[in-house]
């Protein structure tokens, strides 16, 4: 009995998933809870698992696309079923007959032609002009098609001899970088198609000339001759009734010879600097956002359109929580088993401070302010997907240790990209440490619907004036983002010092004085 896999349920605040990985393929056989599938969603990667014994016999939603919540992405067949799975191999089988049937005379490779990298300001192009047909011979590095851009047009040439035998992207179609335009079979040109290919392109674009002045132009050429800035007027046509083509005015830009209000000759020097040249390889690689890195740039910019940010500066003289760490820090690891941070000292401090300023820890909804009566402090937490804030809950009732050991935790899923949606909301106050990477200032950006972020930084020895004398300390600077619309200057200024002093003599919010 066949059963279906799908997607778990999202939840309210995330609307759909991404298809991140499938782990098996059609004809697989899988065991009972074995990972089948990831769903890359806004805030975490969720694993579907194969409810029995089975062999995946089908998958509905690929990789790469998207699926809603409980949306069914797969069947899983009996154990030991293989009429489905048998199945699935088939269309494969057959797809490399097919292309071979669109070239009689070809080798039997086909290649992929695809548009040209575009710059990086250009999002997409348009097939302007194919100049070959189905089932027409090529030389190679004929031109094939034409795309235009907003700044330039694309010339795409046949990548060996043979014959066009598909064409995916037909004229008119907006297509990408690096978009898979048609198929192409290698091999077995004959003299006589590659002859009568050579009026085709003309006749396409003599069909579509519009005039300009008194001239007619192909699409082609009036692209180029506005990037170029040529007077058409001095243009000359070389396609049917006078028609100007795009080679004419690539042979009228290479000898200035159409230039607005230039000698002809006078035109060369301009045109040399128009098309840097560099050496050796640049090369580049052009990915998509994951929906997470995706997620966190919508967030950020929204946090700065939305909240009258501000941020206020101090700086904490760390000498006292070094002296306690080197103190302690073996006999807290044999007795806590994990590591003395620094993290857990400034979870603590803040916690003791958003208890004595209630405003730091609000957020708003709408009009209101909602004052929160516990402290939920998220930890930004780097992994390889990107930055991730879980949340330590009710800190006010943690100890130093339970700090310590979560935040421990976090880091490990975090990297496995284990933690949870319910790991990651709700929180009241952030804490971010740029100083583990080498961070000496920075500002923090506020994380919605919160009205305050702390931001920690490297520790560097610096002297520093002491009751009258010079002396050097482990000092690190603190920044202390906050909403203005919901935060008075004097309150987070306020707020930052108390942090300062819990810190700089940490008996204080271990005494709660």
């Amino acid at each position: 009995m066949a059963t279906d896999i799908k997607a778990p349920s999202f939840p309210e605040s995330v609307a759909e998933g991404t298809v991140a990985a499938w782990h098996k393929q059609p004809g697989d056989a899988v065991k009972r809870d074995e990972l089948i599938v990831e769903i890359e969603t806004d805030k975490v990667v969720l694993e579907v698992v194969a409810p029995s014994d089975g062999v995946l016999s089908e998958i509905k939603v690929n990789e790469g696309e998207t699926c809603d919540s409980e949306q069914v992405l797969g069947v899983l067949g009996e154990a030991g079923a293989q009429p489905e799975s048998s199945a699935q191999p088939a269309p494969a089988a057959e797809e490399p007959q097919q292309r071979p049937v669109d070239a009689p005379a070809a080798s039997g490779k086909v290649h992929e032609v695809k548009a040209p990298s575009f710059p990086e300001s250009v999002a997409e192009g348009t097939v302007s002009t194919w100049h070959k047909k189905p089932g027409e011979a090529v030389k190679r590095d004929e031109l094939l098609v034409d795309i235009e851009t907003d700044k330039v047009v694309l010339e795409v040439v046949a990548p060996a001899d043979g014959t066009l035998s598909e064409i995916k992207a037909e004229e008119g179609a907006q297509v990408a970088s690096e978009e898979v335009l048609a198929l192409f079979s290698e091999g077995g040109v004959a003299a006589a198609p590659a002859q009568a290919a050579g009026d085709k392109p003309a006749a396409a674009e003599e069909d579509e000339a519009q005039q300009v002045g008194s001239k007619w132009l192909s699409p082609a050429a009036r692209k180029l001759a506005a990037e170029h800035d040529l007077d058409v007027e001095k243009l000359h046509g070389s396609g049917k009734s006078g028609v100007v083509l795009k080679q004419d005015v690539l042979a009228a830009v290479e000898s200035g010879s159409a230039k607005k209000g230039a000698a002809p000759a006078a035109a060369k020097p301009a045109a040399a600097p128009a098309a840097p040249v560099f050496e050796g390889a640049r090369p580049e690689q052009r990915v998509p956002m994951s929906r997470l890195r995706q997620t966190i740039a919508k967030r950020l910019v929204q946090a700065q359109q939305t909240a009258a940010m501000l941020t206020t500066y101090n700086e904490v003289d760390m000498s006292a929580v070094m002296a306690l760490r080197a103190q302690y820090r073996d006999v807290f690891q044999k007795v806590h088993d994990t590591k003395l941070g620094f993290m857990g000292f400034f979870v603590k401090a803040c916690t003791e401070a958003l208890k004595r300023f209630p405003d730091v820890n609000a957020s708003i909804d709408g009009t209101d302010i909602v004052y929160h009566g516990y402290q939920d402090i998220g930890v930004a937490v780097s992994t390889p997907r990107g930055l991730v804030v879980p949340v330590l809950r009710d800190t006010d009732s943690m100890k130093l240790a339970d700090v310590e050991k979560q935040i421990v935790d976090f880091g490990k899923r975090g990297r496995d990209g284990k933690l949870g949606i319910e790991d990651m909301t709700g929180g009241t106050f952030t804490i971010t440490n740029g100083g583990i990477f080498g961070s000496l200032l920075s500002t923090p950006i506020l994380n919605p619907p919160q009205t305050a972020i702390l931001g920690m930084h490297k520790i560097q020895e610096r002297p520093i004036a002491v009751e009258g004398q010079v002396v050097i300390r482990p000092m690190m600077y603190l920044a202390l983002s906050y909403d203005h619309r919901m935060i008075d200057g004097k309150d987070a200024v306020q707020f930052l010092v108390a942090v300062k002093e819990l810190l700089e003599d940490p008996a204080r919010f271990l005494l709660e004085v």
